[in-house]
């Protein structure tokens, strides 16, 4: 029996880069000098790509601040990856159980597949989608598509409203799993979940398998 992909956004639901995020575009802003934001607030401004969150934060010298926000974080943001508890036991959960799992991210996708090349898991996902690899980024549709490549998918898990939104707008159902610190959820999901070791059960009961 072939099983729906499985699909997974990146920062805050399988990894946690958000500190060096946040640390790169507080020192953005400051070179720009506009006054730093909360570790609360970065994660608000920033759940979308940066072609979406940039011209908002910076107007029409967003290029030059996008290029100054890169050079910092790609500076870190390897060696200060780290994985959120539970996701490789959930990932291999349901590997086992016979379901395809993917990425579909709002990082820019050539530091994505990095992240995934750094952590040895490149050869487990089917596809690895990060902004600018669609033509349009999450909540849109079209990074979904191209993830799923023409199969069928039933679940996006991921940290927050904008992956609940994507969820909806593929047609496919939402899992949240927190992340602590996060800003709270103004829309709800399909599933809430404590924690990563509850999305292999959560799928196999919805599948029928348990």
């Amino acid at each position: 029996m072939t099983r729906p992909v499985i699909l997974f956004d990146w920062d805050g639901t399988l990894v946690d880069n958000w500190p060096v995020i946040h640390e790169a575009l507080v020192a953005t802003r400051k070179s720009f000098e506009l006054p730093p934001w909360t570790f609360a607030e970065t994660m608000r401004h920033v759940s979308r790509s940066g072609r979406e969150s940039f011209p908002k934060m910076f107007g029409a010298d967003w290029r030059r601040a996008s290029n100054m926000f890169y050079a910092a974080f790609e500076a870190r943001h390897l060696d200060a990856l780290t994985l959120l508890p539970g996701a490789e036991s959930c990932l291999d959960r349901l590997e086992a159980a016979g379901f395809p799992i993917a990425v579909v991210s709002n990082k820019n996708g050539n530091y994505l597949r990095r992240e995934a090349d750094r952590l040895g898991w490149t050869a487990r996902f089917e596809a690895l989608v990060g902004a600018g690899d669609a033509c349009r980024d999450k909540p849109d549709a079209a990074p979904v598509r191209m993830a799923l490549g023409g199969r069928s998918g039933r679940w996006l898990v991921g940290d927050s409203d904008t992956d609940i939104r994507t969820a909806r707008n593929a047609g496919l159902r939402s899992a949240v799993v927190p992340y602590a610190g996060g800003p709270a959820l103004s829309m709800n999901p399909d599933a809430l979940c404590d924690s990563l070791a509850a999305i292999p059960d959560l799928v196999a009961f919805a599948h029928g398998i348990i």
